[in-house]
């Protein structure tokens, strides 16, 4: 059966890695660190998705001063680059999906709103080279929803937009893929529950790696 997409973007966080045990114990550590009450598993959940900086802006007490918040912000970076690695893991399937990819010569790449330095280690850890192009947030490139990552990867990979989808766990995704003119698949294994993705807009939710690697590759109708 013939693939449905000539390239494929992905979220990282939510996405093809779980994440949220090691980004919750840095947030935690950032806060226990200044005297103020940690979070739990769940409300570091819902803080994701946006960049570390709102995680953190979130994740510290309504009014706290704007010194405090870059003080937790600093040392969340620090605790993250160092613990990233602690608990995360690949979802099941994954690097199967990114093996049947490549094995299919269908171009994909990673964009995060994960800080850059973490994006690249995290893949390199993680995929070993099964990703040739993984973009994070940096200093002079709009971060996700506006779509400047998604197409900075498509030409990084040689990639049209027509023919290019987009894979994502959250609303952020969701309106990223929007605003790059992309379809988006989202999925319901990471940060954001399907009722809370389909009050969102959802275009389709696709509840396992084993079903999106068969939409991804031909093996599965995209019609919902």
């Amino acid at each position: 059966m013939s693939t449905p997409y000539q390239a494929v973007i992905f979220d990282l966080d939510g996405t093809l890695l779980d994440t949220l045990d090691d980004l919750a114990d840095s947030v935690n550590y950032a806060l226990s660190l200044h005297g103020l009450p940690e979070r739990s598993r769940e409300e570091t959940r819902s803080f994701v998705g946006n960049g570390v900086g709102r995680l953190l802006h979130l994740a510290v007490p309504a009014g706290t001063a704007p010194e405090l918040e870059a003080r937790c912000l600093s040392v969340f970076r620090a605790h993250y680059l160092n613990n990233m690695e602690n608990k995360t893991a690949p979802y099941p399937g994954v690097l199967k999906l990114l093996d049947a990819l490549t094995a299919r010569r269908i171009p994909f790449a990673v964009v995060s709103n994960k800080f850059d330095g973490a994006v690249k280690g995290l893949c390199t850890d993680y995929f070993g080279g099964r990703v040739p192009v993984a973009i994070g947030e940096s200093q002079g490139v709009a971060r996700k929803p506006a779509p400047d990552t998604v197409f900075r990867a498509l030409e990084e990979l040689g990639a049209e937009t027509a023919g290019a989808v987009y894979v994502g766990d959250s609303d952020v995704d969701i309106q990223t893929a929007r605003n790059a003119g992309l379809p988006c698949l989202s999925v319901s294994w990471g940060f954001r529950s399907r009722a809370f993705l389909q009050a969102n807009g959802a275009e389709r939710i696709v509840d396992s790696v084993q079903d999106l690697t068969a939409l991804l590759t031909g093996g599965l109708s995209t019609e919902s």
